[in-house]
């Protein structure tokens, strides 16, 4: 079953409250998505180790429920 962009972005924000985050469902199909995620708890960390945030807070759906997440993340200036 498709994900929902909404749902995606409370997963996100439930995890990293100060996130902005912007979703872009790619194929119109609930599981190709890209997102923008922007957050001052990001300083200091590699892109990896930011990734790896926005992962965890998806709680295993990636891979699953979200097969595809094309995924850009910084920090908050």
């Amino acid at each position: 079953m498709p994900m929902d962009s909404a749902e995606i972005e409370e997963l996100i924000k439930a995890a990293i409250p100060d996130a902005q985050v912007t979703i872009k469902d790619l194929r119109g199909d609930g599981d190709h998505y890209a997102a923008e995620v922007i957050s001052k708890t990001f300083a200091g960390k590699t892109r990896i180790q930011q990734h790896q945030a926005v992962y965890k807070a998806l709680k295993g759906r990636m891979g699953g429920q979200l097969h595809a997440l094309a995924l850009q993340t910084s920090e908050e200036k």
